[in-house]
């Protein structure tokens, strides 16, 4: 066995032992199926889905295709994980803050806030629905008047509402029953559980592991990273 692969395993221990003592007896086996029957069932998925249909079917009845249209969406998976981590510690992890009498805290960090103090509550682990009454105003603006052709700002609001959907899917899986089959799945699913029970402060990709982490430098070595006594109650140490 290799050093790596030691250090996988007792990261594995050590996350299955924190993880027992949450949530103790509520561990079951979930499969594939069972866990996208468990998905279909929040309203986040669908409002993706829809979005992903009508802005594919328009995009199709436009035309115009040039070489820009693979450009696009080449350049926002590329840089995904990092806007992902970006997201994640910048407004997800928001700490509120008081401007005068005002109190600036967003829908989403609150929620995330919430997640974290129980990351096995399936309806806290989606994006909250009342996010999309200004993200798909704000996607259409984008796609509208950002990019110099209708075509390619259509090919941009698929790419970004094909990988939401996607996001939601993993997260999702993640946080279920379900158990890793493949390695790279593996790898995903260990390094965002390493964010909910060993320290909040690293591990903030959620979709791809040792990634934008290793670039922003929030990958560390599980075995010498302190478990933090914070990591379901946020910004309370």
């Amino acid at each position: 066995m290799t050093g790596v692969d030691e250090v996988d395993v007792a990261a594995r221990r050590q996350l299955a032992a924190d993880e027992d003592k949450f949530t103790g007896p509520k561990r079951r086996s979930l499969s594939l199926r069972g866990a996208f029957g468990e998905f279909a069932k929040h309203p986040s998925p669908w409002i993706l889905f829809a979005t992903v249909v009508a802005t594919t079917t328009a995009r199709v009845w436009i035309g115009d295709w040039q070489w820009t249209d693979a450009l696009v969406p080449a350049v926002i998976i590329a840089s995904f994980p990092v806007n992902e981590w970006l997201i994640h510690v910048g407004i997800l992890h928001w700490k509120p803050r008081k401007i005068g009498r005002a109190t600036i805290d967003s829908l989403l960090a609150r929620k995330h806030r919430e997640h974290h103090a129980d990351p096995r509550d399936v309806p806290l682990i989606f994006i909250p629905w009342q996010t999309y009454f200004w993200l798909l105003p704000a996607l259409t603006a984008i796609a509208l008047f950002v990019f110099p052709r209708t075509g390619l700002g259509l090919t941009y609001f698929v790419t970004e509402a094909a990988l939401g959907l996607g996001y939601e899917w993993i997260h999702y899986l993640v946080h279920s029953d379900y158990r890793p089959q493949s390695r790279a799945y593996r790898a995903v699913w260990r390094n965002h559980r390493l964010h909910h029970y060993k320290n909040e402060h690293y591990w903030f990709t959620v979709t791809t592991s040792a990634t934008a982490d290793r670039l922003f430098g929030t990958y560390p070595d599980p075995e010498t990273t302190r478990t933090s006594g914070t990591a379901r109650a946020l910004h309370a140490g």
